[in-house]
C-alpha cells in the first residue's frame, strides 16, 4: 500500500513531472538534483512525522527518473525502488552507496522513449554502487502491462523476505 503519494511540481503541457526536461530524453539536470532534494526532503519529514521507515519508491517514466535520482543523489531515503521504464537521470551521477539495496528495474523491449542500452547502463551503474539490482527486460513498449504488475508483486514479496531475514538474523 502507499504510505506517501507525491505529486510532481513541474508542469508540462498541463501534466505534472517531477522535473524538468529540454527534450524527450534530454533532463534538465540542475532542476533534476534541487527536485530530487526537495523531494528527499520531504520523505524524510513525513518519516519523522509519522514515524514510518525508509520506504520502497515505485516510479513510473519520469516517476522512476526522480527516484533512481534520489537513490543516487540520497541513498539512505530510501530502502530500495521499483523503477518502471526507467533511465539514467544524471550524465555525471555521484559515487552512491547503495549496498543491498533492493532495486527492480524493467523495461520494455521494445520501448520507442528509453533505448535498451540506457536501461541498462542505469542497471549496470546502480549495481556497481552496490544495489541488489533484477532487470527483466518485457517485450512491450513503454505502456505498463499486467507483466509489470505481476513481476512488481512477486518482487516486493521477495524484498519482504530478505529485509525480514536479515533483521532476525542480526
Amino acid at each position: 500500500s502507499a504510505l506517501l503519494s507525491p505529486r510532481g511540481k513541474v508542469l508540462e503541457h498541463g501534466m505534472p513531472r517531477f522535473f524538468r526536461r529540454l527534450a524527450e530524453g534530454v533532463f534538465d539536470e540542475d532542476d533534476v538534483r534541487r527536485r530530487a532534494d526537495e523531494l528527499a526532503d520531504f520523505v524524510e519529514a513525513a518519516r519523522a512525522k509519522y514515524g514510518i521507515a525508509a520506504p520502497i519508491a515505485l516510479g513510473y517514466s519520469n516517476g522512476a527518473n526522480i527516484a533512481a535520482a534520489m537513490l543516487l543523489l540520497r541513498p539512505d531515503v530510501l530502502a530500495g525502488a521499483i523503477l518502471l521504464r526507467a533511465m539514467v537521470p544524471l550524465s555525471q551521477p555521484p559515487q552512491a552507496d547503495l549496498r543491498d539495496k533492493p532495486v527492480l528495474i524493467v523495461s520494455g523491449k521494445l520501448d520507442p522513449i528509453i533505448p535498451a542500452s540506457n536501461s541498462a547502463q542505469l542497471a549496470a551503474l546502480l549495481t556497481k554502487a552496490g544495489a541488489n539490482v533484477q532487470h527483466p527486460v518485457l517485450p512491450t513498449g513503454h505502456q505498463l502491462s499486467q507483466a509489470d504488475l505481476t513481476i512488481g508483486q512477486e518482487w516486493i514479496k521477495a524484498a519482504r523476505f530478505l529485509r525480514n531475514e536479515k533483521i532476525s538474523a542480526g
